[in-house]
C-alpha cells in the first residue's frame, strides 16, 4: 500500500510517469527499428533536402543565364513530382509503428488514468491553469499549481521521444523533427521560381 501511495503523489508520481514516457518511447523506437528501413528513409530525406536546396541555386541562375534557368527549372520540377511521391511513401512508413502502437497505448492510458484519476502528478513551475486550453492539464492544490497525469505525461513524452529517437539513430537532422528543421524546411519551400 505504501508503494501504491508513492506512485500517486509527487515526487514518486513524477518519476513513475517519466519512466512510463521513456518506456513508451523505447517501445515505439523499437517498433520503428523493426518496421522501417531507417537507413533508406534517411537516404531519401537527404535527397529531398538537397533537392530543396537546389531550388535556391536555380532561382539565382534566373538572373545570370535565363536559358540554363529554364532547363534547370524544368528538370527540377520533374524531379519534384517524383520526390513528392517519395515523401508520401516515407510518411506511410513512419506511420506503421504509430498505428500498431496506438490502440494498446490508448488502452494502457485509460487504465492508468482510471486508477490515478485527477490526482497531482508533478509540481508545475508556473500557474497556467487560467489559460482555457491548459486547464485540463492542471489540478488545483494547496501547495500551488500541479500537473495532472495528462499534463505531466505530455511534457515527458515531448521531451523523451526526440531524445530517444536521436540516441537510437532513428531521427537525425535530415529526417525532420525539432524546431530548427521545421523552420529551415519552410524557408526553402518559400523560395519561388521567377517567371521569365
Amino acid at each position: 500500500m505504501v508503494l501504491y501511495n508513492w506512485f500517486l503523489t509527487p515526487p514518486g508520481s513524477t518519476i513513475a510517469l517519466l519512466l512510463l514516457a521513456v518506456t513508451v518511447a523505447l517501445i515505439t523506437a523499437g517498433l520503428t527499428k523493426l518496421l522501417v528501413d531507417t537507413k533508406e528513409v534517411e537516404r531519401k530525406q537527404r535527397q529531398i533536402k538537397e533537392h530543396q536546396e537546389e531550388k535556391a541555386k536555380i532561382v539565382k541562375l534566373a538572373e545570370i543565364d535565363p536559358e540554363r534557368y529554364r532547363k534547370a527549372r524544368k528538370r527540377w520540377e520533374k524531379k519534384d513530382e517524383m520526390l513528392k511521391k517519395t515523401q508520401q511513401k516515407i510518411a506511410m512508413q513512419r506511420m506503421k509503428p504509430a498505428c500498431i502502437n496506438c490502440i494498446p497505448m490508448m488502452v494502457l492510458f485509460i487504465v492508468i488514468r482510471s486508477i490515478i484519476g485527477e490526482s497531482a502528478m508533478a509540481i508545475s513551475p508556473m500557474n497556467a491553469s487560467d489559460v482555457a486550453i491548459l486547464q485540463m492539464a492542471f489540478v488545483k492544490a494547496d501547495s500551488g499549481p500541479m500537473l495532472n497525469f495528462t499534463g505531466w505525461y505530455f511534457i515527458c513524452s515531448l521531451s523523451m521521444n526526440p531524445l530517444i529517437q536521436r540516441l537510437l539513430k532513428i531521427q537525425t537532422q535530415t529526417s525532420g523533427g525539432g524546431m530548427g528543421q521545421m523552420f529551415s524546411q519552410s524557408k526553402s519551400k518559400s523560395v519561388q521560381f521567377p517567371e521569365i
